[in-house]
């Protein structure tokens, strides 16, 4: 039925606009109306669906419970590097093993995700897998269908046989709304981001799952029957073409000064990100030289996450103000009584949003616990209600933006503008 084909067409392309090309061309709307229509004709037409139709990662019916499956490869850990120092002998000593005076790094953010594995064969999704204990994990392919971003059939020519590694998370503004929801259905609400992935993918109802709006960032390969990449950046880039998003805004860099200056760079940058992350993963570009230098037990030798330490102190919020952004995005702001943090004074701190300034429930007056982590813009963690004294005024969102006067609204993503 061409209507049906069509819709697939349709669907397909506007998931990898909006997952992968970040360039959507449609609201969400129109895109729940294609779909609600692909699943209609489907029903009508039984004979015609087919396992890779885009209306499958809708969610099916409830399952009985999770098979656990071995990896094929270890899904191993990353040994951390808290300073330069430690990265600084971990180049030297890659620099000996490979004898090479400068080798080339990849960066990239340390997404504060949930592990998965993605297994293709002949370009069709088979199964999905969780990181567990790394050498085992739980078959969560019922609930993977349904995560954005995960494409049910490769778009083009690939290795028979493919596992993709990433990270499956929700984004912050996405969060904060879930959040919200919580607490207005007097649930206890999750305390952040990845616990609220985390129990989506181990939950039996994929249907539930699917209102997480769970994303999913490739970052790794796993077992691949044929190997035809011979540096990191490469895969990423082939693993875009067939439509799977990767983890943003990965560098290269090349020898230890100019990996300094890179981390330092996408430091400065992480609090424009639109989702946690807790560190940078710096990892050798050639698949060669890490096939060189193998894996410890627990970990593999070319990569190492290169952490900041967080750090926190308590103070008092003396009022909140209003940020307008570029974008016209409203930002409330903690204006704080002065406190040292990580050596810096720290006097302002973001509350990101509405939803997340009502979740916490900030008055003007309170006591509450800052965090920072490395040059990451401070933000409030919890408030000290315990330190109340009845003087704290609590904050009206404004009607109307403090800048053009415009009334303020709440646009399809969440964002109030």
């Amino acid at each position: 039925m061409a209507e049906i084909t069509q819709l697939r067409s349709e669907l397909e392309r506007h998931n990898r606009l909006y997952y992968v090309d970040a360039a959507p061309e449609i609201p969400d709307r129109e895109f729940d109306r294609m779909m609600a229509r692909l699943i209609e004709l489907e029903q009508q037409h039984p004979d015609l669906a087919t396992a890779d139709s885009p209306s499958r990662k809708v969610g099916g019916a409830p399952i009985e419970g999770f098979e656990s499956v071995a990896h094929r490869v270890p899904m191993l850990s990353i040994e951390n590097a808290f300073d330069e120092q430690a990265i600084r002998d971990w180049d030297a000593g890659l620099q000996k093993s490979l004898e090479l005076e400068s080798p080339e790094y990849s960066v990239e953010y340390k997404i504060d995700g949930v592990a998965m594995a993605l297994i293709y064969q002949q370009g069709m999704l088979i199964r999905a897998v969780t990181r567990g204990n790394g050498a085992v994990g739980d078959d969560i392919t019922s609930n993977a269908r349904i995560v954005g971003g995960v494409p049910l059939r490769l778009a083009g020519a690939c290795p028979e046989e493919l596992e993709v590694r990433g990270e499956v998370i929700i984004l912050n503004e996405d969060f904060a709304q879930f959040q919200a929801a919580q607490v207005r259905n007097g649930e206890e609400p999750f305390k952040n981001p990845r616990n609220a992935a985390a129990g989506a993918l181990k939950l039996l109802d994929p249907r539930v799952a699917r209102q997480r709006k769970l994303r999913f960032l490739a970052h790794g390969v796993g077992y691949v029957s044929t190997t035809p990449w011979s540096q990191y950046t490469e895969f990423l880039d082939d693993i875009r073409r067939l439509g799977l998003p990767t983890t943003p805004s990965v560098q290269k860099a090349a020898g230890f000064d100019d990996l300094m200056r890179v981390c330092q760079t996408m430091i400065d940058a992480v609090p424009e990100l639109p989702f946690e992350v807790d560190g940078l993963v710096v990892k050798l570009n050639s698949l060669i030289a890490r096939d060189q230098l193998g894996a410890t037990s627990k970990s593999p030798r070319w990569v190492r996450a290169y952490k900041w330490e967080r750090y926190e102190a308590e103070t008092t919020v003396r009022d909140i103000t209003i940020q307008v952004g570029k974008t016209g995005a409203l930002t409330p702001v903690a204006e704080l009584e002065p406190v040292e943090i990580a050596g810096t004074t720290v006097s302002r701190a973001s509350l990101h949003n509405r939803d997340e300034l009502h979740r916490l429930g900030v008055c003007i007056g309170d006591r509450v616990v800052v965090e920072k982590a490395g040059k990451i813009i401070p933000h409030v963690l919890w408030v000290n209600e315990a330190a109340r004294t009845g003087t704290e005024r609590p904050f009206e969102f404004p009607e109307q933006c403090p800048e053009c006067g415009a009334a303020v609204h709440q646009d399809e993503g969440g964002v109030y503008i």
